[in-house]
């Protein structure tokens, strides 16, 4: 198991309970969302498993070493967090963005060498992004910034991406973008990911394993495609949806659709 969560639980101080005895694993060549609606403790999540914040109880494991124990340095040698795409106040190209990425693992007055520019482009290339390489990033569209963020994540080989709400505010294009080139990395080139997402249909396109997070403090955890059901969604989330299936190349696809509030 590459990460693992084991009766995870974080309260703020003076605050009720945000995540109470979670329990999840992500293994080699999976992918994990974390799905549920606003506040209920997705983000707070997300850092524990980061290390960002510290369960009050329980723990996580990263190759099984309690991250708390884990030294800054070798713990990012094998996790890449990948925000939601923004607007720079510089100018950066494509390339330069990606070898960016390099920064946090040099070493002091160190630059990027040939070798890094070298493994930067052979990673544009081998997720079909080269032609970004030279465009301007704050003239890319938002799914083009997003994958540029994801390659600039890659350039350190992690073994684990986080990604947070990658396809947020991402047009249909956009969002396919995205998604089809998270689902390559996980699917066939055998990284692991972690996606907070906000939507069902996409936790279902790319997700091997879902934890649903609820209002009341509980979760569901298991198989995407056994848990994402209509009472699972309509009880986590207080809508009415309905649920599409139909054919894509021999493939069964769904999508969800909320249509109402529940009353």
């Amino acid at each position: 198991m590459i990460l693992e969560v084991s009766n995870g639980a974080f309260s703020y101080p003076g605050g009720k309970t945000v995540i109470n005895g979670i329990n999840l694993g992500v293994d080699k060549g999976e992918a994990l969302s974390v799905l549920g609606p606003n506040g209920v403790g997705k983000t707070t999540l997300l850092k524990c498993c980061l290390g960002l914040l510290n369960f009050n109880k329980g723990e996580a494991r990263l190759y099984g070493n309690d991250i708390k124990t884990m030294k800054p340095k070798d713990f990012w040698s094998l996790v890449s967090y990948i925000p939601q795409s923004h607007n720079f106040a510089f100018s950066y190209s494509g390339i330069d963005l990606v070898v960016l990425g390099r920064s946090s693992h040099l070493n002091t007055f160190e630059q990027p060498d040939k070798k890094d520019y070298e493994r930067a482009y052979e990673i544009l290339k081998e997720n079909g992004i080269l032609y970004l390489a030279d465009k301007d990033c704050n003239k890319m569209s938002g799914g083009e910034l997003q994958m540029i963020l994801i390659a600039k994540a890659l350039i350190n080989e992690p073994k684990l991406i986080v990604l947070d709400e990658p396809e947020t505010g991402l047009d249909f294009h956009n969002q396919i973008l995205v998604l089809d080139l998270i689902n390559k990395l996980v699917h066939e080139d055998g990284l692991s990911a972690i996606i907070n997402t906000h939507y069902p249909t996409n936790a279902l396109m790319i997700s091997d394993k879902t934890i649903l997070m609820k209002k009341d403090g509980s979760y569901i955890y298991g198989k995407t495609n056994e848990i994402l059901n209509k009472t699972n969604i309509e009880d986590a989330f207080d809508v009415e949806i309905i649920i599409n299936e139909g054919d894509y190349k021999g493939e069964k696809k769904k999508s969800i659709i909320p249509v109402a509030i529940r009353r």
